[in-house]
């Protein structure tokens, strides 16, 4: 008899966007003028593209400025700064988006700026978020235009629908300007294809780059980002961004093309916290039918703030711990049994201390604990785990790639990526590309092929299966204990803690960083990333993290800060210079262990660099 195999369910899409999706609307797009600055409140600013998102919705509704003329702006500048379009590489400016359609752009602003004028003629309620222009992450399903998730491999794939957050953003009256960049298969946090949005000859953060450039270097006043391990955070993190990255099922993942379902969470990347917050909470809401994921959330969702408490000490009563085993990647090699914080270059060890004490200026307790050491295997037998609980087709399976194996058989993710390649769209090096980054070489073949990587994701059991979730919670557990144990709300970490290389440099691009930056991911817990100074002209950043289902927590004290310290995330990069380049050059190649996003190759390097 044939050991018990996982479900084959189609939970949350395939490699190639394009299944139908019934949209279920989210919970916030009611019209809630009590979040929005007064107009005569709003500080002036020299470029219409300056202003936040929340200052936008009010100077909207007030008929004060129309969303063509908002539209059109970003997309001058999209003109004048982006450089070419479907350049995957240095195309000599900023690259964030790497197509856009302006055409349909100003169709929404028109119909957007017909919802306004109803709301001013007749009181029609119009959602908050009206008009607004937003770029798309290019994995995350646009009806009609390319995902290609960051390679010509997928040239061909287009989105035969919204996917769910696209369709909440239309709903809400969003205007999307077209596609952002993201890293080749949405892998290195590194990122080289878009320029950073402060110095575009340095690293833009991936996978998300362009998303986190474009709201920073004002080509959009907000993104989309999708994230499995590190992709939304870094970018928001290196180019000064403000971010959000939910729980997995607060927000689905219907509709993007997936790395690791389950982990790929959606979400925002703006300029404040206030904006990011208003776009997570239209985005919100249960979608049963294409991501039952999201029935795990709350229901209805606990609202995410959107205005600062009032006083001079808003966070009182909050407790902020710095873990002291959050083992930081020096050079990518990892420097275990060391304080954290003595790592970080000299300039970001100097703004962390001072962003320490401006919390406790507002009131909250900020400590240094313990957290969970990953390394000891007692306390973490999940992430990194040496253990072999079957072995799949000649490969040995750990705790960790049990779950992610069997997530991605449920969604097809290598037959997906197969049957695109069987359609005839693509050509045969694009055909050779996809088989070897979706496909898999079995220890008896020679070359990789789908057929394998079925074989492997298909292998897991049902009993493995449950063996590697069982070690998963009991990781989550163990972690939440050590919250506890040190009466800790939520946690405060600097993911990138030294100044960042160039995309074409020598220099190591993320020198000083978080070496178990995943675990998040793996706890399914939320974070969001803020900056808070900058060093030698590129933005310094922290990031807020906690258990699942903490984003009101988390987001409130982020827009706490930021209320009493605006000059971070107000500030405005100087417009880089044009340059004439005929020939584009590719980027500077990634060094054979640069940090990925994909959790399995993730283990890998964890296990190595613990000798296990």
């Amino acid at each position: 008899m044939s050991p018990a195999r996982i479900s084959r369910r189609s939970l949350l899409g395939t490699a190639a966007v394009g299944g139908a999706l019934a949209v279920v609307p989210g919970t916030a797009s009611a019209a809630d003028t009590a979040v929005l600055p007064p107009v005569d409140r709003i500080p002036p600013r020299s470029r219409l593209v300056d202003y936040e998102i929340v200052e936008l919705a009010a100077l909207l509704r007030a008929g004060k400025v129309s969303s063509v003329e908002v539209t059109q702006a970003y997309l001058d500048r999209i003109a004048q700064l982006n450089g070419p379009f479907e350049v995957y590489g240095d195309n000599g400016l900023y690259n964030a988006f790497v197509r856009i359609d302006a055409a349909a752009a100003l169709a929404a602003a028109r119909a957007a700026d017909e919802r306004l004028n109803a709301f001013r003629r007749k009181g029609e309620p119009v959602p908050l978020l009206c008009g607004i222009p937003m770029g798309i992450k290019e994995t995350v399903g646009v009806k009609g235009m390319a995902s290609q998730n960051g390679t010509r491999a997928f040239a061909g794939n287009r989105a035969l629908r919204d996917s769910t957050v696209v369709a909440r953003l239309r709903a809400a009256g969003v205007v999307p300007l077209g596609m952002t960049m993201c890293s080749e298969f949405s892998d290195t946090i590194v990122g080289t294809f878009s320029g950073n949005a402060w110095s575009p000859a340095h690293i833009p953060g991936g996978s998300s780059q362009g998303s986190g450039v474009a709201p920073a270097a004002r080509l959009a006043a907000a993104c989309l980002g999708e994230e499995t391990g590190g992709s939304i955070i870094f970018p928001a993190a290196v180019n000064g961004a403000t971010a959000i990255k939910p729980s997995p099922g607060a927000v689905s993942a219907a509709g993007v093309m997936p790395l690791v379902p389950g982990y790929d969470v959606v979400g925002p990347i703006g300029r404040s916290a206030r904006d990011s917050a208003l776009v997570l909470s239209a985005l919100l809401g249960p979608d049963p039918v294409n991501d039952p994921q999201t029935l795990a959330a709350p229901n209805p969702f606990p609202a995410i703030p959107s205005v600062p408490r009032v006083g001079k000490k808003p966070l009182q009563g909050v407790t902020i711990g710095i873990p002291q085993t959050d083992w930081m990647y020096v050079n990518y090699e990892l420097k275990a049994g060391v304080s954290p914080q003595s790592l970080y270059g000299a300039e970001h060890r100097q703004i962390f201390t001072r962003l320490g004490e401006q919390l406790r200026a507002l009131g909250a307790r900020v400590i240094e604990f313990p957290g969970l050491d990953i390394t000891d295997p007692k306390v973490n037998p999940y992430v990194g785990s040496s253990d072999v609980l079957a072995t799949v087709d000649g490969s040995p399976i750990s705790p960790s790639s049990a779950v992610i194996h069997a997530n991605r058989y449920e969604v097809r993710y290598a037959d997906a990526v197969a049957e695109f390649c069987a359609s005839g769209v693509p050509s045969a090096e694009s055909v050779a590309a996809l088989t070897a980054w979706y496909g898999r070489r079995s220890p008896t073949e020679t070359a990789p092929t789908f057929a394998s990587a079925s074989r492997l994701t298909g292998g897991i059991t049902s009993s493995v299966r449950y063996e590697g979730e069982q070690r998963r919670r009991t990781l989550i557990a163990n972690y939440t204990k050590a919250l506890a144990d040190s009466g800790v709300d939520f946690m405060l970490v600097m993911s990138v803690a030294d100044v960042i290389g160039r995309r074409a440099g020598p220099e190591v691009s993320l020198p000083v960083m978080r070496a178990f930056y995943q675990v998040p991911n793996a706890l399914g817990w939320p974070m969001v990333s803020f900056p808070v100074g900058f060093a030698r002209g590129l933005p310094v950043s922290a990031q807020f993290w906690g258990p699942r289902f903490s984003e009101p927590a988390i987001v409130q004290a982020m827009i706490d800060y930021q209320a009493h310290h605006p000059e971070h995330h107000t500030a405005a990069p100087l417009d880089p210079a044009a340059v004439d380049r005929k020939v584009v050059p590719k980027p500077a190649p990634l060094p054979p262990n640069a940090p990925t996003n994909d959790p399995v190759r993730t283990d890998e390097l964890i296990r190595k660099a613990m000798g296990r």
